[in-house]
């Protein structure tokens, strides 16, 4: 049987102060993005930053038609830019990364390949060598245990955000601290398919995480605790 091919697909990427990340970032993006042989649309969501990503997005607009900025007046976090930017997205796939240029757009075609197959709804990478602090990847550990044991998504890297899944995800998603790192979780509790493949992960080169180390612990099980409230409401 024969898959339909989708006439759009979407790029939704938050940014919040990654000034000098931006354009070298999409651009391997629109490279990749063009390989795929399919029309594309890049949407862009400025979190209210601070520094001069405003302007690098304009640059990136004016470069490439494809883009569409979209913008928050004041910082309204991670979660909230991304889920605003997959409500914008007109694709029937979307892409997902993050902003600072640690993902790698060349990872996107070992992700979308199973989507396009029909094999999953969602795939997700998983950063095997993961270039952050050693304190950075312990507490990741303990946290994608205790949310895989918690909420059973069975994933080894809920945070990784480069991602490919299929539109409809996008309506069984909630407003919730962290929501990008439970999307998989909510997901595969909604009753889609969910894959993990290895993907490259880089150093950061120009500026600095958003998340301080005294904030990864208490803000991911507050969140948590939420997210399964939802998720036990929905199947009653």
């Amino acid at each position: 049987m024969s898959i339909a091919r989708p006439q759009l697909h979407s790029l939704v990427v938050p940014f919040y102060n990654e000034a000098g990340n931006i354009l070298p970032l999409l651009e391997r993006a629109v490279e990749v993005l063009t390989s795929l042989n399919v029309p594309f649309e890049m949407i862009l969501v400025d979190d209210g930053s601070t520094d001069a990503t405003p302007t690098e997005l304009v640059t990136a607009a004016a470069r490439w038609p494809e883009a569409r900025v979209l913008t928050h007046a004041r910082n309204l976090g991670q979660a909230a830019a991304l889920l605003d930017g997959l409500h914008a997205a007109r694709g029937e796939f979307i892409f997902t990364m993050d902003g600072d240029g640690q993902n790698d757009p060349h990872d996107f075609p070992l992700l979308h390949a199973p989507i396009a197959a029909g094999q999953l709804d969602l795939a997700c990478g998983w950063r095997v060598d993961r270039h952050d602090s050693a304190a950075r990847r312990i507490l990741s550990r303990v946290g994608n245990a205790i949310r895989g044991r918690v909420l059973g998504d069975r994933l080894h890297d809920g945070g990784c955000q480069l991602r490919v899944m299929q539109r409809e995800i996008v309506g069984v998603l909630f407003p919730v601290d962290l929501m990008q790192s439970f999307l998989p979780a909510i997901a595969a509790a909604s009753g889609f398919r969910v894959g993990e493949f290895p993907v490259s992960h880089h150093p950061r080169i120009r500026g600095r995480a958003k998340f301080g180390l005294r904030q990864l612990w208490w803000r991911p099980f507050v969140a948590l605790l939420r997210v399964r409230r939802e998720l036990r409401s929905r199947r009653r």
